[in-house]
């Protein structure tokens, strides 16, 4: 570990860190997670530097090869001689609350390549989770110089379709197989879809699965974008470059139409309502203990006090 890293000031980390030191990104990615004031500060620094990178969330049910798909992505990227960083949302450990690291052992083939930055993400102890998280880590990706962010989520959980869908690009990943077009329908993957994928498209039912999503398409509104479907075999990378090709095709669009502009406006009126429940929540927690807020409860129970009378006064003594 180099001595900027070795230190925990983020003005240092960052200098260091735009300077290319691997490590003092790591060390600032692990700040983000853990949150608190030094995540605070370095949000504050990395907020006006960055702007210029291209997010991609890649998402889809477990078992669609996203995993062995980005590997092959990251690969097509590096083949146009481009820096590419990987966020992998993971669940949390329930023993260490850290990010579980199967993503990056299976995009073991990059690691010793420079231009290749791969982090799996994990709550920790960030205040409002991987939702809050994240979008920090992309900033502070961008703000090193990295043009192209790739998210990559586990499943099709809330969180993950979330945070998939806020990014630039998204990528919606699924098998051959109807119940896969199903479960994507189901679970909102329409809706944020930019690009369908069908990987292990050498499988039988591709075919078909490709029909199916035309059909899913032609009872959505039109938004001036027709997500395209692609077949890919992750394995073997077949089909990465089109993947790719859509994906830069798909930005071209973004900047001519003002849709870029839109979404990340969108996006930050989203993460600042977050932040804000966050916020607000956190006061709930503080305000929902200690004797004032045992003696209002006694009341209550005592029903001398209704429970939104209750909630009044402790609202009311709280700090502005």
């Amino acid at each position: 570990m180099t001595t900027a890293a070795r230190r925990s000031d983020p003005p240092e980390l960052l200098a260091a860190a735009r300077a290319g030191d691997r490590a003092a990104v790591a060390r600032l990615l692990s700040l983000l997670e853990r949150g608190g004031e030094p995540a605070r500060v370095v949000g504050r620094l990395t907020h006006s530097l960055g702007g210029a990178a291209t997010t991609v969330g890649l998402t889809g049910a477990p078992g669609a090869g996203k995993s062995t798909l980005t590997s092959a992505v990251i690969a097509e990227v590096r083949r146009h001689d481009q820096p590419v960083a990987v966020l992998a949302v993971d669940p949390s450990s329930p023993f260490t609350g850290g990010a579980i690291l199967g993503d990056r052992v299976r995009m073991g083939d990059h690691v010793l390549d420079p231009g290749v930055f791969i982090r799996s993400m994990a709550t920790r102890g960030h205040l409002g989770g991987l939702s809050l998280a994240t979008p920090e880590a992309v900033r502070l990706l961008d703000a090193v110089g990295i043009p192209w962010v790739l998210i990559e989520t586990v499943g099709v959980g809330q969180v993950e379709v979330e945070i998939a869908g806020e990014a630039d690009t998204t990528v919606v990943v699924v098998n051959p197989g109807w119940g896969d077009a199903v479960q994507a329908n189901k679970a909102g993957l329409m809706e944020i879809a930019d690009l369908f994928v069908i990987n292990k498209a050498d499988r039988d039912g591709a075919e078909q699965t490709r029909r199916d999503l035309e059909q899913m398409l032609e009872l959505s509104a039109p938004t001036g974008w027709r997500p395209p479907i692609l077949m890919t075999v992750g394995t073997t990378g077949e089909g990465v470059g089109d993947l790719w090709g859509a994906v830069r095709a798909h930005r071209d669009w973004l900047g001519e139409s003002g849709e870029l502009e839109r979404r990340r406006a969108a996006r930050i009126t989203a993460e600042l309502h977050r932040i804000l429940a966050a916020r607000l929540l956190e006061q709930a927690r503080r305000l929902g203990r200690g004797e004032g807020f045992e003696r209002l409860r006694d009341d209550v129970v005592a029903r001398r006090l209704d429970p939104w009378a209750a909630v009044d006064a402790l609202l009311g003594s709280s700090p502005a």
